[in-house]
């Protein structure tokens, strides 16, 4: 061989050795982590009822939590530690994600909608649920999109939802002020002392907040329906081996069956599962 192309074959050995070293040195080990500490660090919210919220023993508990434990216990197989700690952290949607990012958490698990923007920063799971933006008013409001001209409008801040609803009132023209706050109760809050006309979320952590309130009856869901919501759960980038584990639970829970009691327990007072929500399940119900 001619002394230049095998020059340039070793230095091409050379450099695909070094990026593939320093790739494989970038990409977390969030098994490895969890394997040497015992411990894995879940972040979740607080006050999305029926997704995940925290009971008053102060215990994390939900739709997403339930599923969550399911991939808890798949992960503590995988890194041959059965009792694994689990370390919850209850935050808000942008901090759970700060967290996933830094490596402060292993995973959030929760109501989180996966987007294109959120995925620079984070991985996402198979999807756990699908949901619609909506609005909820004082009761015999009746609010249709078009009188929400110079109406106050509270939602959570940082969230995809805010993000939609500010497309939604400029697409339409609607002069409407919205009031951003940091926590879903302050919503309700909010109505109840005038502070603002309506309330945008998620419908279903909308309906559960009205039955959390004092006087349900004061409160109704209003307006239309005005973004899809595709909640997974975050995890750390470019760690395949943790989202395969992450994954294999969940889709042995659609493809056992377990997922239906998960929804009767939580979801079951507002129906069977939607067309596309139950045609999901089937879709993420991956074969081993």
């Amino acid at each position: 061989m001619p002394r230049r192309p095998r020059m340039a074959a070793v230095v091409f050995a050379v450099l695909a050795t070094w990026l593939s070293s320093a790739f494989a040195a970038s990409a977390p080990d969030t098994l490895g982590r969890i394997r040497a500490d015992k411990t894995i660090r879940v972040a979740y919210s607080g006050e999305s009822l029926p997704f995940s919220y925290t009971e008053v023993n102060g215990e994390a508990s939900g739709y997403s939590i339930d599923l969550c434990k399911r991939v808890i216990a798949q992960v503590g197989r995988a890194v041959d530690v059965p009792d694994l700690k689990v370390k919850w952290i209850a935050a808000s949607t942008p901090e759970r994600l700060r967290m996933v990012a830094s490596g402060n958490a292993d995973l959030d698990c929760a109501n989180t909608t996966q987007t294109l923007a959120r995925m620079a920063e984070v991985d996402f799971s198979s999807l756990v649920f699908l949901e619609t933006g909506s609005f909820i008013g004082r009761a015999g409001s009746h609010v249709a999109l078009g009188d929400m001209n110079g109406r106050k409008i509270a939602v959570l801040k940082g969230t995809t939802t805010e993000t939609r609803l500010r497309e939604l009132l400029r697409k339409r023209l609607v002069n409407a002020q919205v009031v951003t706050i940091d926590r879903a109760a302050d919503g309700i809050a909010m109505l109840e002392s005038g502070g603002a006309d309506l309330y945008a979320g998620d419908l279903i952590k909308l309906i559960g907040l009205i039955a959390q309130s004092a006087d349900p009856s004061k409160f109704e869901v209003v307006g239309e329906k005005f973004s899809y919501e595709p909640y997974a759960f975050a995890l750390p980038r470019n760690d395949s081996a943790f989202r395969l584990e992450v994954n294999r639970a969940i889709s042995q829970v659609y493809r056992g069956g377990e997922i239906g009691p998960i929804f009767e327990r939580w979801l079951g007072a507002l129906g069977r599962p939607s067309d596309a929500l139950g045609a999901m399940y089937v879709l993420y119900s991956i074969p081993d």
